[in-house]
């Protein structure tokens, strides 16, 4: 369920709580919107904690490495981002 069709519950069920006045015998029209407005709370919640941006973190090595021949330090940093 995405956001947009958990808002539609919602306001489907804010309009059958609130705004409709008919009866159906077999049906309880004010439970039903009480109901969906639940559900698209729900589905709402369940949307954005999914969306929402993941931590990320930030891996960094260094090597360093002496040369036989010369005796220069080589030095090699290397910085990555380490996904899920």
């Amino acid at each position: 369920m995405r956001i947009g069709s958990s808002i539609v519950l919602i306001a489907l069920g804010a309009i059958l709580a609130f705004a409709v006045a008919d009866v159906v015998d077999f049906i309880d029209l004010t439970l039903v919107g009480y109901i969906l407005m639940g559900v698209g709370v729900l589905g709402l919640i369940i949307s954005l904690v999914m969306n929402a941006p993941r931590s990320q973190r930030r891996v960094t090595e260094s090597r360093s490495v002496q040369d036989p021949n010369t005796g220069e330090t080589v030095t090699r940093n290397e910085t990555r981002d380490g996904g899920i």
